[in-house]
């Protein structure tokens, strides 16, 4: 053990490419605040991205990071769990490590009540690291006693109140800032600002749609934004340690999202630091990220139109959308690398 580096990382880093899904930004964003704790040159990292080379090499590379590494920690997506944890746990008994699993959104509880077998194997991880109480709370009733709660976090600018941009006249500028994809509820929030414009008989808001587009949803949304008038516009990508610079000259941002099972979306994170109100449906965590009425605005996550209502609120009480940036600043503090990584125990 003497001579054995402090952390090896399996995460879906994508080395070499510009991936900003919610997996790779999650696992660049903990390893690089892991670095900056224990030093990079006490991290190995094996990355997770590729085709089926890269699979058939994955046992070779826990083993190696076993030999080597003092603690290992795992960021695996639906998929990938099903298969790292179970190797991971078979060749730790020879070599007694200490496991973590950072959870990325808040799936998990559901697939264990599915997938009793890998329950076994998630039980005897040290600790599994879950983004919300409600997650931790699933999962105590599934009689688990190695969860710990660490918040998703991004390392971002956030603003000073006296930097905060207060746009409170019409049109009123929208933006949605995820991937670009259905589940994600990006026709939903197209189709409210329409909505609204239409019954108002003016342009009363824009919206901006930023994200990287799915790979299988291209034709989707290439249809969707032929169809779209010019005050809806797609902006592209952006650098995901870039996005308070962008994000602070909006209203407020959509979130639609038709995922229940979130866990703590970056984009609200994106937004709170940029002291940017959401307007979201109560996916499954909604309480344990937004506080309705003070950093923003939710609706029933299964009424379709329940946008619409709250948007038009929020056209109607600029006031109450102005005190909101100050708490979403105030928010933003909770997510920072220095609150959540103090989480990660025994390295």
């Amino acid at each position: 053990m003497k001579n054995k580096k402090t952390i090896g990382v399996i995460g879906h880093f994508g080395f070499g490419k510009e991936l900003l899904n919610g997996q790779t930004v999650k696992t660049k964003t903990v390893t690089k605040a892991l670095e900056e704790k224990v030093g990079s040159d006490e991290i190995i990292k094996v990355d997770t991205h590729g085709g089926i080379i890269k699979k058939m090499t994955l046992p070779f590379c826990i083993i190696k990071l076993l030999k080597n590494c003092r603690n290992i920690i795992i960021f695996p997506a639906h998929n990938g769990v099903r298969v790292i944890a179970p190797m991971l746990v078979f060749f730790n008994q020879i070599y007694k490590r200490k496991l973590h699993y950072a959870v990325i959104g808040g799936w998990l509880p559901q697939m264990c009540i599915n997938h009793k077998l890998l329950v076994r194997y998630l039980r005897k991880i040290d600790a599994i690291y879950v983004e919300t109480t409600t997650m931790e709370d699933a999962l105590k009733q599934q009689n688990f006693e190695n969860i710990v709660v660490m918040p998703n976090f991004k390392d971002l600018n956030i603003l000073e109140e006296d930097e905060l941009i207060y746009n409170l006249c019409e049109p009123f500028a929208l933006c949605t800032f995820s991937r670009v994809m259905k589940e994600k509820g990006i026709e939903d929030a197209v189709n409210a600002v329409k909505k609204i414009n239409k019954d108002y008989n003016r342009i009363v808001c824009t919206l901006d749609i930023y994200g990287q587009i799915d790979d299988k949803q291209v034709l989707w949304f290439q249809q969707l934004m032929d169809a779209c008038p010019d005050y809806i516009k797609y902006k592209g990508t952006i650098p995901f340690d870039k996005s308070t610079e962008i994000l602070k000259n909006y209203y407020v941002l959509l979130f639609p999202t038709k995922f229940y099972t979130e866990g703590i979306p970056g984009t609200i994170i994106d937004a709170y630091a940029a002291g940017l109100p959401v307007i979201s449906s109560r996916w499954e965590s909604f309480d344990d990220v937004v506080e309705d009425g003070v950093s923003g605005i939710g609706y029933n996550f299964e009424e379709e139109n329940g946008i619409n209502d709250v948007l038009e609120y929020a056209v109607a009480n600029p006031s109450s959308i102005k005190k909101m940036k100050k708490a979403c600043i105030a928010k933003a503090k909770n997510y920072t690398p220095r609150v959540s990584i103090e989480k990660i125990k025994m390295l």
